[in-house]
């Protein structure tokens, strides 16, 4: 019988990343699952080698060729390969509370709206310290958040693919990780899921913990910084994409008026902050001015003594 969950593991480059990520995935309580590691163009008996130090049983590996994958292929490589009830997508630097796969599968059990559901997450900041990287604090991830809505989505990611589980049968409705894409794609992902479905919400102690390092370059730099400019770019494309087709069926007219209306907005609180930015240094100018004549004025009795002493030495 087919496991019910299925775990893509992109890696590329990242040795000790992937075995510390096939180790936390032996912890879950939950253990009926399928490991896929996706080997992204790298060196395959590097990857080979990693796993075997894991020592985790189970684990398929796909290698890709070098050139011919990307974020978005090696997660679709990853899902194609599974054929579980389950998948999710366990990015080689990141982390999971051991009861992460037990309470997901639970939810999505005894929800069936839903397509997929997030958790709770936590944000682990990472320095290198000699050969380890070494956790150097910890901020929450949308800090309150109690549920995913496709309102809040539109504005911006509020989930992350190690804190989703979903139905592998979504990727039949909505289609697949768009492989156009070299960052912001499981925010498309989600976008296109709430357009038809729900996405539940776990609030609960952190579940999932996306790892961050700001600080690292090359390979061991997190998307989130060492994408950042195709971040910004595909997040432009996502959004053009959708009013494009918004425009192709219902026309132009309420878009241009919102663009209009923005400008507006804009300029007015230019000029309303231009404005109050003039009084308050009008103000400051004026009571600067006030405070000087004061002080002038408190000694100027000393100024007139020093003025008289000067007239009597010059009459010497």
């Amino acid at each position: 019988m087919p496991a019910r969950v299925g775990i893509v593991v992109r890696t590329r480059h990242r040795p000790a990343f992937l075995t510390r990520a096939l180790r936390d995935i032996a912890a879950q309580s939950w253990t009926d699952y399928r490991v896929v590691v996706v080997n992204d163009g790298g060196e395959p008996a590097e990857i080979d080698g990693a796993v075997a130090e894991a020592a985790v049983d189970g684990v398929e590996i796909v290698h890709i060729a070098p050139g011919a994958g990307g974020r978005c292929v090696a997660a679709n490589v990853g899902i194609r390969a599974l054929d579980t009830d389950y998948v999710v997508l366990h990015d080689d630097d990141d982390r999971w509370h051991p009861q992460f796969l037990t309470r997901t599968v639970a939810w999505l059990d005894a929800s069936p709206g839903d397509a997929a559901v997030s958790v709770t997450t936590e944000i682990v900041y990472e320095e290198r310290r000699g050969a380890e990287w070494v956790q150097v604090g910890r901020a929450p991830f949308w800090a309150g958040m109690q549920r995913i809505s496709l309102s809040e989505m539109m504005s911006v990611n509020r989930a992350v693919p190690i804190s989703v589980l979903y139905r592998r049968s979504v990727h039949d409705e909505v289609g697949w990780y768009d492989e156009t894409l070299d960052a912001v794609e499981d925010w498309d992902f989600y976008l296109r899921i709430l357009r038809a479905q729900g996405i539940g919400f776990i609030s609960s102690e952190p579940l999932a913990f996306w790892v961050q390092r700001p600080d690292a370059v090359g390979g061991d730099a997190n998307s989130m910084f060492g994408l950042a400019s195709e971040h910004s770019r595909d997040d432009a494309v996502v959004r053009d994409r959708a009013l494009s087709e918004w425009v192709r069926r219902e026309g132009a007219g309420l878009p241009l008026y919102m663009a209009a209306a923005d400008a507006e907005m804009r300029a007015h609180v230019d000029r309303a902050v231009g404005d109050a930015v003039d009084r308050i240094v009008n103000r400051v100018r004026e009571e600067m001015r006030a405070d000087l004549r004061a002080e002038i004025d408190a000694h100027q009795p000393v100024m007139s003594r020093l003025r008289a002493l000067r007239r009597r030495l010059a009459g010497r």
